[in-house]
């Protein structure tokens, strides 16, 4: 019979260190001292986006100044096709993570601004621009000499300051886009009507894709026009004619200015009609007159009264 042998191992040893979680990722860090790039959770774990955007934001912060990011740039790049990779750079926009602006070159070219933000939290709560302080007014002259504008003094001063120079501030955050416009009276057929609308767009032009988010956020707008009298098609013509040439970058955003700045007025009150007295058949001759109420003609009346 074999002795028992008490410092024997219960079971296997495993060459997992005791610090790493029983399930779920375990991370194995390395210092980076070269190539890489700070991506914050904001970011990187954002709960609104989707993992097209996530990717496309993260890749666009490791890309030095200068890279061209569009979309077909972006859709040569990555297996993605150019409506995903579109619909994933609006997201980053309406988060604040990127902008994209037309400009006009000197050279006369429109051509496309593109700027990523790693932190639009601190873009947005940035602190206003002090307010320089009034200078102190200078002492009263006591001689009756004229100041020499170069003299010691007042070296390179003009002689009569018509006002304090102003310091260049740093640029401030853009204007927030107006308020959409709503309905006064909200109706859910006319919601419906709106929403088909809206969805049926890229009927009319491939380029106007919207999402159901999308959607759901310009609906109410659509209803403003049509509570205002404007016929379905005629708010389908609004939105689709004079469209530009090149590609759209953010549909959304297009037809939210659009239905904000060419919103038409509200109809005037219909002006009253005139009181019109009714016709009345006599009762004696039977001829018409007009009359409020039934009874004899003016002629009639006459005929009946006595004479005197």
């Amino acid at each position: 019979m074999a002795l028992q042998q008490l410092n024997a191992p219960s079971h296997a040893q495993s060459g997992v260190p005791a610090t790493v979680p029983p399930s779920g990722v375990a991370h194995q860090r390395h210092r980076h001292t070269e190539k890489f790039t700070v991506i914050g959770n904001h970011l990187a774990q954002h709960e609104g986006m989707s993992l097209v955007a996530l990717g496309l934001g993260v890749y666009i912060q490791s890309l030095p100044d200068g890279v061209n990011v569009g979309i077909k740039s972006l859709a040569a790049r990555f297996e993605e096709g150019e409506v995903a990779i579109a619909k994933g750079l609006r997201e980053l926009e309406a988060y604040g993570y990127l902008s994209r602006t037309r400009e006009r070159t000197p050279q006369g070219r429109w051509v496309t601004r593109t700027v990523a933000y790693d932190m639009p939290q601190a873009v947005i709560q940035q602190p206003p621009a002090p307010k320089p302080k009034p200078s102190a007014a200078p002492a009263p002259v006591t001689t009756s000499a004229p100041a020499n504008p170069r003299s010691p003094a007042n070296p390179r001063s003009p002689a009569n300051p018509r006002s304090p120079a102003n310091p260049r501030s740093p640029a401030g955050t853009p204007s927030p886009a107006p308020p959409l416009p709503e309905p006064g009276c909200p109706d859910l057929t006319r919601h419906r009507t709106a929403a088909e609308i809206l969805a049926g767009l890229r009927r009319h032009d491939p380029r106007l894709i919207l999402s159901e988010r999308d959607v759901r956020r310009l609906a109410g707008a659509v209803s403003a026009w049509l509570e205002r009298g404007i016929e379905p098609t005629a708010v389908q013509r609004t939105l689709t004619s004079l469209l530009p040439q090149d590609l759209i970058h953010s549909p959304a955003a297009l037809l939210a200015h659009r239905l904000t700045t060419l919103l038409p007025p509200p109809l005037p009150a219909a002006p009253a009609r005139p009181h019109v007295v009714p016709l009345q058949n006599c009762d004696r001759c039977d001829r018409a007159f007009r009359a409020p109420e039934p009874g004899n003609c003016p002629g009639c009346q006459a005929a009946s009264r006595p004479a005197g």
